[in-house]
């Protein structure tokens, strides 16, 4: 079954909202997934034993997608494996909570995959920009996030984790990935964030070819192209429209929660 991800994304809908009885309504929640593990080929996704995605690369992000609010049991499959229950590469029994909004990456090396889950924010002050870093690169050390030469913003980050928001000054700056002593890792000169804005800046791959996602979780007035601005450029959209996981992630407060590979609860 050789589709397009657009089609797959459409029929993962349906399925959600009308093959399980539940409507895109107040009984849902809002999940945005990442293929964040730099060695695992693409990948095919079942969802409580359907196949509902095939083909899906690495860092691929879904979009914010309405899914219905209770537990599905998710197993990801190397694309063209065929089907057996319980023998995914990765699998889990995961929950989400109607009214709230998600990001679940698949992350880590291919012989170690894990769900990272983190619950996103809806909400900034009126006139603030709010970002958030997550450190998905499996060999990379902890890091920092700063100004280039300059104040951290983000300290200690490390793998596999995702930081609380913080609120800045709409504006552009000059940022940097650095280590500790002030190592710069990778440079994101001329990063705008946009008032009335909430970003998650995912760094991924590997440490020696580190590069970043840059998706916007809630904007107040929309944007063109519905991105931030950075030093390396705004992300390739064109593998946007695929929904691995659907219903998945429970959530324990702010802080990532991970799921490790063949979790059973």
């Amino acid at each position: 079954m050789k589709k397009g991800l657009a089609l797959f994304a459409v029929a993962l809908v349906l399925f959600l909202s009308f093959g399980m009885g539940v409507s895109a309504d107040s009984h849902t929640a809002k999940v945005r997934v990442v293929h964040a593990s730099p060695d695992a080929p693409a990948v095919d996704v079942y969802v409580n034993g359907d196949a509902t995605l095939e083909n899906v690369p690495f860092k691929a992000d879904s979009g914010y997608l309405e899914v219905p609010a209770g537990t599905h049991n998710v197993e990801v499959f190397a694309t063209g494996t065929e089907y057996a229950e319980g023998a995914g590469v990765l699998q889990a029994d995961l929950t989400v909570e109607a009214g709230k909004a998600y990001t679940v990456a698949a992350a880590n090396t291919v012989d170690a995959l894990e769900f990272v889950v983190a619950e996103d924010s809806m909400e900034v002050t009126e006139g603030k920009t709010k970002i958030r870093v997550g450190h998905l690169s499996p060999d990379a050390p902890a890091v920092d996030v700063g100004l280039i030469g300059g104040d951290a913003v983000f300290s200690g980050a490390e793998f596999p984790g995702i930081t609380d928001y913080t609120e800045l000054d709409p504006g552009t700056y000059d940022l940097e990935i650095r280590l500790p002593d002030g190592t710069q890792v990778l440079p994101l000169e001329g990063t705008e964030l946009a008032a009335d804005t909430v970003y998650s800046v995912f760094a991924v791959n590997n440490a020696d070819a580190l590069e970043v996602i840059a998706l916007v979780d809630y904007e107040a007035a929309a944007s063109p192209d519905g991105m931030p601005t950075t030093g390396l450029g705004t992300p390739d959209q064109s593998n946007a429209p695929w929904m691995l996981m659907l219903g998945t992630l429970a959530l324990f407060g702010a802080s990532a929660v991970v799921w490790k590979k063949r979790f059973q609860e």
